[in-house]
């Protein structure tokens, strides 16, 4: 909401009003002051604002308030950025660089296991894999379903990285019980019921964009996951379906500081959907955290060629090392050289 104010007003009286904002409406009040006028900037929970009521004091002149669906994900709503605690210590968010990175699929207990142990001394602070496996055609591999759950929990286990899988449908929802962060695929981003579901717990939501959805959809559905009270939710940017068939999608770059600015929560990006080749892994995640992303998830397997789905996406753990290296020195030349 962008209030002005009248001319002819002291800086006390001014000062008075914003006080009076901020503890009756717990709103955070930025101040701008222009050689024509006094400007209020005013952040937090402004739905519960009444334009009507405020505009009956004598010191306003004017008041605008921007129209906006998603409210709680909006930096209207919240202007500092949402950090997400993982229970391995690790923080998603701010200026902390998190990699998540293992199979497309879950396969094997030696295989799940085997990658783990890799892209952890490698760099990783989550491991990533799929057990159910929404695909294309009904005869590809579709995922061990609770075996590759209760395979990715003894990796887990095994080597304490945190555990990121996909959740294809509510009735599986249980068998999610240890796992840290529940991802949303970019084919069930719209599916609300689900969405609703998740905003029932306390848990990380890794929700991915749609291959044809826009940014703001992408915002509204993380609108229904924190509507229902849960607030710990990563935006995940993979990659949007275009008329050029070079890659298996197009990395949205842009929608990286768009959504940073237009949003609180974290934001990462999966540039091996976002390709479907693995030599244009490593510049689109370089080009990713010189947007502003929170980090990337990526496909790793220690046989690409014999991987049950997407191998030919797939980098190898001495691969993502070379990687997860690169980044690192990036985001820290960012952090430290910031304005």
């Amino acid at each position: 909401m962008i209030i002005v104010l009248k001319h002819g007003y002291t800086d006390n009286q001014i000062e008075n009003f914003v006080k009076s904002l901020k503890s009756n409406y717990k709103v955070t009040v930025n101040k701008i002051i222009t050689p024509n006028s006094v400007v209020l900037n005013l952040t937090g929970n402004t739905e519960e604002l009444n334009p009507d009521k405020i505009s009956k004091y004598e010191i306003v002149e004017s008041i605008t308030q921007e129209p906006n669906n998603f409210k709680k994900v909006s930096r209207n709503y919240k202007n500092s950025n949402t950090i997400i605690d993982l229970k391995s210590k690790h923080k998603v968010g701010n200026n902390n660089l998190t990699l998540i990175a293992g199979p497309c699929s879950v396969e094997s207990l030696e295989q799940i296991c085997s990658i783990a142990n890799d892209v952890k001394n490698f760099g990783a602070n989550c491991l990533r894999g799929g057990a159910f496996k929404p695909r294309t055609s009904p005869y590809n591999f579709q995922g061990l379903k609770k075996e590759g759950i209760e395979l990715l929990i003894q990796a887990k286990n095994l080597t304490g990285l945190p555990i990121v899988s996909e959740i294809t449908d509510i009735r599986y929802l249980d068998l999610f019980e240890n796992v840290d962060i529940i991802q949303v695929g970019a084919r069930n981003m719209q599916n609300f019921e689900l969405l609703k579901e998740l905003g029932k717990l306390d848990k990380p939501i890794l929700l991915k964009r749609g291959m044809s959805n826009t940014i703001e959809e992408l915002l509204m559905s993380a609108e229904y996951i924190i509507s229902e009270g849960n607030s710990k939710i990563i935006l995940c940017e993979r990659g949007i379906r275009t008329f050029e068939p070079y890659t298996r999608n197009t990395l949205d770059i842009s929608s990286i500081p768009i959504l940073k600015r237009l949003s609180h929560l974290p934001v990462i990006v999966d540039p091996s959907h976002a390709s479907g080749i693995p030599w244009l892994i490593e510049p689109l995640s370089m080009a990713a955290i010189s947007c502003g992303a929170d980090g990337i998830i990526v496909e790793v397997h220690n046989h690409p060629n014999s991987a049950l789905s997407d191998g030919y996406q797939s980098i190898t753990p001495y691969t993502f090392k070379h990687i997860a290296n690169k980044l690192l020195k990036l985001k820290t030349f960012l952090n430290s050289n910031k304005p």
